[in-house]
């Protein structure tokens, strides 16, 4: 598909659900967005009233919620985003899915291929099973890119799965992910949603670190679907198993990953940094940032698409050597809104960086 011409209108963009941080960070990329116009904004709560009434760093948007169905949400727009919580979403697609409509879903009710793999991490039965048969394109464009530019519904990936499988696709797709892959990951709690709760509070939050959902988190399924699928496209096998322990930090956003990859006694690093930089050449917002300088840390990411990317080669021990990948981004952008608008982007024929190539905030 050609790049939309500057000349041409528009293209109308639709919100449903947009009260919690997903769809805050949506509405404020797309209200600045130069090659999109956002219309319309639904909830079934703070109905009637201003965006900027819930969302306080928005003024005078001339937006209100409605509340609305989907299908008349959608009438006269080019791209609907669904903004809406895991198995809520699932409940709504299937009226889009009727319409001559784009749609980009943030939840994870659409990125598994296994009912039974969605049954058993989201802890209830699909809706809809038979709509996850490949109807709906995983939106990671380090990996389906040129799916993406075609599809006419996108699956959001999850931000801890963004983070993980970005740091191990280039092994996935040369080969060298085998056996058992150990990740520890810490994240902030924006990720948890917008409605407190025990975990969240601010008060335990800022000054504790605990683990949570060991070894049982539900984007551990949407990970490993996504590395086989890279090991597909590289001609590979990948013949392993992920590890996850997700860490609850004491910050607002943002995501440090750990993965630790056992490779042959005969890599160096000079395959290791030829395999990273190779990958991910003309991937926009991946920085390669290598070993033995600078290291991936959240606060270089914070706010922004960018996917920071650093890793340690250990000693050659037997026959193997540790690999240590770490990545960091911002939960709320590359892993959730923003990650939704670069899909937006490639559906509608824009350039991929178009309204989300901002750099980090700082500090």
């Amino acid at each position: 598909m050609s790049e939309r011409s500057p000349a041409s209108p528009k293209p109308k963009v639709a919100v449903i659900g947009g009260t919690g941080y997903g769809g805050a960070e949506l509405i404020r990329l797309l209200l600045a967005h130069p090659g999109v116009e956002l219309v319309r904004v639904t909830s079934i709560d703070r109905v009637d009233e201003p965006l900027e009434a819930v969302h306080l760093n928005l003024t005078n948007t001339g937006l209100r919620f409605e509340n609305i169905p989907p299908a008349e949400a959608a009438q006269g727009v080019d791209l609907v985003f669904l903004a809406l919580p895991h198995k809520v979403s699932a409940t709504m697609a299937p009226e889009l899915m009727k319409l001559d409509v784009k749609v980009v879903d943030l939840s994870g009710d659409y990125r598994l291929r296994d009912a039974a793999a969605y049954a058993e991490f989201y802890g209830v039965t699909h809706p809809n099973p038979e709509h996850l048969d490949g109807r709906w394109t995983y939106g990671l464009p380090e990996l389906n890119r040129e799916a993406i530019r075609a599809a006419k519904r996108v699956a959001s990936p999850g931000c801890f799965a963004t983070t993980i499988a970005l740091g191990l696709l280039p092994l996935a797709h040369r080969g060298w992910l085998q056996g058992a892959v150990q990740t520890v990951a810490a994240t902030g709690s924006s990720g948890s949603g917008a409605y407190a709760s025990a975990g969240t509070h601010h008060p335990l939050r800022v000054a504790n670190l605990k683990i949570y959902k060991a070894l049982a988190h539900q984007h551990t399924p949407e990970i490993e679907q996504t590395l086989r699928a890279g090991a597909e496209a590289g001609g590979q096998s990948a013949a392993f198993k992920l590890n996850f322990v997700p860490v609850s930090a004491p910050l607002q956003r943002g995501i440090l990953a750990n993965s630790f990859v056992q490779l042959p006694a005969s890599v160096d690093e000079g395959q290791v940094e030829a395999l990273f930089r190779g990958y991910f050449e003309g991937s926009p917002f991946v920085r390669v940032l290598g070993s033995g300088g600078r290291q991936a840390e959240v606060v270089a990411v914070k706010g922004s698409m960018w996917v920071d990317l650093s890793w340690t080669l250990g000693e050659v021990w037997g026959e193997q050597r540790q690999l240590v990948i770490t990545t960091a981004l911002d939960n709320l952008v590359k892993g959730g809104a923003g990650q939704a608008v670069s899909s937006m982007n490639l559906m509608l024929g824009l350039e991929e960086r178009t309204g989300i190539d901002a750099p980090a905030l700082w500090p």
